[in-house]
């Protein structure tokens, strides 16, 4: 995976136009290796009349290689485990949301991988200020670590409290009786003592519940005013809460007058299991597409890639992983692209706007469904 691995040693993990020849060629190098590996990816990819061994990567790739390679949904991962190679072989799996072992994606990352991942989160968590040598405490708004629990979502919430030295970890889900269980009155109660502390507090994980800690203080007339530079990371999107999902001015706002945490200390991230690319909002707060991925917008009826500003289905890209075939992914996400020139923050790369999702019970294929959700949009 020589082509991967240089594309992820670029030192700059926005210089979008640099490494688009390079980046075409790693995702080409990615697909002949599934094809060759995964017995299932070669019989979708055949059964789609695509064959990369018939592209030559020394020569000029067709500029749109990347829109042609199939395209497989999420939910075949929750139906089905795909590696490429023998899984005894696989050094770390990790599952999407959920911990009851039932549709859940399990993905195989192999060493590469986790080398090219720790490369990517430096460089992106770098460029927007994430790492400091100052000692935090961490509430992280996820699950509790358990043997039984291999989502990646709690194994990334755990990382990232080694973005600093932690000195304490306080999780809201705690796993009592075979479940887990939500504890705001356990949140609550360490917020009032880390107030009083000499160092600064880290939230990290599901905005969903950080939100609904917000408005459980509000109600309760709870207010705490968390040491300076104290930040709220937020990650693992709102999943089922959709509906309960603010505006994010509102959140900004609440976060000010509960915990005394300011916009500019919010960040936020996007990703999956499925597309294990870091994803991290900029000041203006829109989710730049890193050198690392590409990002289309497909038509939810034709499957057609769609231009800047145009709503549809959102299909991730990146040749990172080696061990199963997550090359390009279709989500249940709807979203639309926009030209970095528009954010306004001084970064060229495209940002991505999610918009909606559709729920896994009406998709009938990868793209079934979506048109109906598309037109109340």
């Amino acid at each position: 995976m020589r082509y991967r691995n240089k594309l992820f040693s670029y030192k700059n993990p926005y210089n979008f136009e640099a490494v688009q020849a390079l980046f075409n060629k790693a995702v080409l190098e990615n697909c002949k290796y599934q094809y060759k590996n995964c017995t299932e990816y070669r019989k979708i990819l055949d059964g789609m009349g695509f064959n990369p061994e018939i592209i030559n990567e020394n020569g000029n790739l067709p500029e749109d290689i990347i829109e042609k390679i199939p395209v497989i949904p999420t939910l075949l991962f929750k139906r089905m485990k795909m590696f490429s190679g023998p899984e005894w072989k696989i050094p770390i799996k990790a599952t999407s949301s959920g911990t009851s072992g039932k549709n859940v994606s399990e993905i195989g990352f192999d060493l590469g991988s986790l080398i090219c991942g720790l490369k990517m989160v430096l460089r992106v968590g770098r460029a927007r200020d994430v790492f400091s040598l100052t000692p935090c405490h961490y509430i992280i708004m996820g699950y509790q670590p358990h043997k039984g629990n291999k989502t990646a979502v709690t194994k990334t919430a755990f990382g990232a409290t080694f973005f600093t030295p932690c000195l304490s970890r306080t999780y809201i889900l705690k796993y009592k009786s075979g479940k887990y269980v939500p504890d705001f009155d356990g949140i609550i109660c360490r917020l009032k003592i880390l107030e009083k502390s000499k160092f600064p507090c880290r939230f990290m994980g599901f905005p969903a519940y950080t939100f609904f800690l917000l408005k459980i203080m509000q109600e309760k007339g709870i207010k705490v005013k968390l040491p300076a530079n104290s930040k709220i990371l937020l990650g693992g999107g709102w999943k089922q809460f959709y509906a309960e999902q603010p505006d994010k001015t509102e959140f900004y706002r609440l976060s000010k007058e509960i915990l005394g945490v300011s916009e500019e200390n919010i960040i936020e991230f996007f990703g999956a299991v499925e597309h294990p690319v870091l994803y991290c909002d900029c000041k203006n707060h829109h989710f730049h597409i890193p050198i690392y991925s590409r990002v289309i917008i497909r038509d939810a009826e034709t499957l057609k890639p769609l231009g800047y500003g145009e709503t549809g289905l959102v299909n991730l890209i990146t040749p990172m992983v080696k061990a199963t075939p997550v090359l390009s992914v279709m989500t249940d996400d709807l979203g639309i692209l926009q030209r970095g020139g528009k954010c306004g923050c001084g970064n060229p790369s495209p940002y991505l706007e999610i918009v909606g999702r559709v729920a896994p019970e009406s998709i009938k294929t990868c793209a079934a469904g979506a048109a109906e959700v598309l037109k109340e949009i």
